[in-house]
């Protein structure tokens, strides 16, 4: 990477050094808010009450938040309140014929899409927050409360807290994908995870010098983490090419046309997008039982919807599918790759253009849909169903390997083509290609 840089002028080196400095100063930004808490709270007694929290939902999303909600830190609910806003908005797109038409209207269209998002984000982010302290007010942990002093003004301050905190993260995360490299949201939630494997490597290892794990324990961990890892990798550069060939034409005269190419399609090309939104839509359950803890409602979430049940994992891995075909038909439109191709006069031997090559499109990406959904539900379930059969707690589980792994294969990728585009730039302008001298002397 730094020979292929060199070779590059040094205005446009510095220009995609200061976007990777833009990006790790964003993400220093957003690790010292983690550590800001929202007033009123015993940080002693919630450090202890998320100790014991590693199985369940409390202990999934403190670790996606980067130990956020273990602070309770004003960005304890993290770019969750965001995610489920998109969610929504994409969701509505579908069904409301007024954003179906902005969504077609181009970067204009977007934009205000985006700006309603926003607006969902923080109305849900008021109201997470306020159920969140509620919760926090009524619980009590070894017989002490976790909140020092509540009353409906600390609610008010801490669900404005959080919502302010929320949409400080939003901001964060679009100028990491505005100004960085990267998927700014993704690499939040990366940063999070990241922050929290010191502590999870420490743990395992003070369980293991407690003689609470054996040795065994500890490689198969290791090797579910080798296994993972080395899945992500091999699945996420998986490319089918589907062959396409274009036409020959006479402009002027000029022939065109007549070569050979292939159309790319990735077996996993929602990404770690699934994953998310599932995660994210998991916390509904969790956030609705703080509102009446002692509920027979809140009882039967606790006692059944946890992490590594049945019930759980068979509502995750369909989350995962239905998410996995959404979002790769919202990306990855067959009508208007077509038409593209037809009015370019390409076209898929032995395939009609038009509405036959979009079927014939259409198959493909279904069939690599769906192997990329089941791919992303073993990576994700498969890791805690293992670990719970040979009784070892994998805090690190399969769902958090997957978006590390994912992220830094996608921000790199990223990088990569930034230096891609940086090289041909820089050969179109300045050109290397010497003009032919005369033999003549």
């Amino acid at each position: 990477m730094a020979q292929g840089i060199s070779r590059l002028p040094e205005g446009r080196v510095n220009h995609l050094q200061k976007k990777v400095m833009y990006t790790l100063l964003f993400l220093a930004i957003y690790r010292i808010g983690v550590h800001i808490p929202v007033p009123g709270v015993d940080s002693v007694a919630l450090g202890e009450f998320f100790k014991t929290q590693g199985a369940n939902l409390f202990g999934m999303f403190n670790m996606f938040s980067g130990g956020a909600l273990e602070r309770f830190s004003v960005f304890a609910l993290g770019v969750m309140p965001y995610i489920s806003a998109s969610i929504i908005a994409q969701l509505l797109t579908v069904v409301v014929p007024y954003l179906e038409q902005l969504s077609k209207e181009g970067e204009a269209g977007r934009k205000k899409i985006n700006q309603y998002t926003r607006y969902a984000t923080i109305v849900l982010a008021l109201f997470q927050g306020y159920v969140i302290a509620k919760g926090l007010e009524s619980a009590n942990f070894q017989s002490g409360r976790l909140v020092i002093e509540g009353g409906l003004s600390w609610r008010i301050l801490t669900m404005v807290s959080l919502a302010a905190g929320t949409a400080f993260v939003m901001w964060l995360g679009e100028r990491i994908t505005e100004f960085g490299v990267g998927n700014g949201m993704s690499l939040i939630i990366f940063s999070g995870i990241v922050a929290g494997l010191p502590q999870i490597i420490g743990n395992t290892y003070s369980q293991y010098s407690q003689q609470q794990m054996d040795i065994g324990r500890v490689l198969l961990v290791g090797l579910l983490v080798v296994v993972i890892v080395g899945g992500v990798v091999f699945i996420e550069q998986g490319v089918r090419q589907i062959p396409v060939q274009y036409a020959k034409r006479q402009v002027g005269g000029k022939v065109y046309g007549g070569q050979n190419t292939h159309l790319p399609v990735r077996l996993n090309a929602a990404g770690v997008i699934p994953p998310i939104f599932a995660s994210s839509l998991l916390q509904f359950p969790q956030t609705l039982t703080a509102i009446a803890p002692s509920s027979p409602f809140a009882g039967l979430i606790t006692s059944v919807f946890i992490p590594g049940g049945w019930l759980y994992n068979s509502i995750y891995v369909g989350l995962i599918l239905f998410f996995a075909f959404f979002y790769t038909s919202i990306t990855f439109k067959t009508d208007d790759i077509a038409e593209n191709l037809k009015k370019n006069g390409g076209f898929i031997p032995g395939i009609r253009p038009g509405a036959k090559t979009s079927d014939f499109i259409g198959k493909i990406v279904n069939r690599l849909t769906l192997s990329g959904a089941l791919y992303l539900s073993a990576i994700c379930i498969l890791p805690s169903v293992f670990a719970d059969q040979f009784g070892v707690q994998f805090y690190f589980g399969g769902t958090s390997l997957l978006i590390v792994v994912g992220t830094a294969l996608e921000t790199f990728r990223q990088i990569d083509a930034h230096r891609q585009s940086l090289r041909y730039d820089s050969f179109l302008k300045k050109g290397v290609i010497r003009p032919r001298r005369s033999g003549v002397s």
